[in-house]
């Protein structure tokens, strides 16, 4: 099975990058549970996964983490012995690769596609699992990635925290591109898609040797786009056209503050990237230690705000995942404390 996968930054426009390449019959790109991210820390809870029966454990609720998905796979229950015979080692990676692939094969489709942008940061793991996957890299101005995550119900929220998380990403990603082959990287810029997306998507489809089909610019009429908006409010323009407009909001969202503290945090980077950037970040007086426990606190404090503000259809699309993930959270908790015990 052929593997895709994004990287990048979230609130880089890549759920409508997802649900056009999810109208080619040749790609199953269902909306990411982002497993690697949730279940990489929770590994001790399940013990040597070379013993079936913990790698079995571990099947079990990673396909129950994606049946709990606020964004409905079309498969609504998983075949867990199909997908552990499937596997060729007891791996989270090689787990995740066998989930996707069991979901494209029910979808007829040849290639398999997790925008799980976070995975990145497992390139060296995923390269040496064996899977060599596409990369797709789409970036967006990071100073517009501030913006939305400011008003999402997910992510940092003070600017100096999207700064780095942004910055950590892009390089990670451009460390990617400099260590694989070309035919297996291509770059897209998130203002290119949506100003001249015909082209684009043409040149992604060259890249990935399927046929572009016109239907991906009608994504918003699609049952995926149509059930993604309907998950959440993050999500809701995926069933409107393509918003060509939608770039540089951040010279009217962000203060004259907020873009200082991005550019100081991240401008190298940004201007990396070809964006542009609108102060001398380079002579600028470096963020003080007290000024970044100040941005934290506020960070803090702005993220319980984003949930209690946060649609109650949000919240509740959420609430089965968010029980699951307690659940797991306290069993890992025992299961460290068992395992101090045990060395005293």
């Amino acid at each position: 099975m052929n593997f895709i996968q994004f990287i990048g930054t979230q609130r880089s426009g890549s759920n409508l990058l997802r649900t056009m390449l999810n109208q080619l019959p040749e790609i199953a790109a269902p909306h990411p549970p982002h497993i690697l991210k949730t279940f990489e820390p929770l590994l001790p809870i399940y013990g040597n996964l070379n013993e079936n029966a913990n790698f079995e454990s571990l099947i079990h609720d990673v396909c129950m983490w994606i049946e709990l998905n606020p964004v409905t796979w079309q498969s609504s229950k998983f075949d867990r012995i199909r997908i552990k015979n499937s596997c060729k080692g007891n791996t989270l990676i090689e787990l995740l690769y066998r989930v996707y692939s069991y979901y494209a094969e029910l979808q007829n489709s040849e290639y398999t596609c997790c925008k799980s942008m976070s995975n990145v940061h497992q390139y060296s793991d995923l390269k040496a699992a064996g899977l060599n996957p596409r990369y797709i890299y789409l970036h967006r101005d990071g100073r517009d990635v501030a913006c939305s995550f400011k008003k999402a119900i997910v992510g940092e929220k003070h600017v100096y925290h999207i700064a780095r998380q942004w910055k950590s990403d892009q390089e990670k990603s451009m460390e990617v591109e400099q260590n694989i082959p070309s035919d297996r990287f291509i770059n897209v810029k998130y203002r290119d898609l949506i100003t001249n997306p015909e082209s684009v998507l043409k040149n992604i489809c060259s890249f990935l040797n399927v046929p572009f089909n016109q239907n991906m610019l009608d994504y918003f009429h699609a049952e995926e786009s149509l059930k993604t908006a309907r998950s959440g409010k993050m999500w809701q323009n995926l069933s409107q056209p393509i918003m060509a407009w939608n770039y540089n909001k951040y010279l009217k969202e962000l203060t004259a503050q907020e873009i200082r503290v991005f550019e100081i945090v991240a401008g190298e980077t940004l201007e990396r990237l070809g964006y542009t950037v609108t102060s001398d970040y380079k002579n600028a007086v470096e963020i003080e230690e007290h000024d970044i426990e100040a941005y934290s606190l506020q960070n803090r404090l702005m993220k319980k705000e984003a949930v209690l503000m946060a649609d109650p259809h949000d919240i509740e699309a959420r609430y089965p995942q968010k029980e699951m993930l307690n659940m797991l959270n306290r069993k890992l908790v025992y299961s460290n404390r068992f395992c101090h015990k045990l060395t005293l």
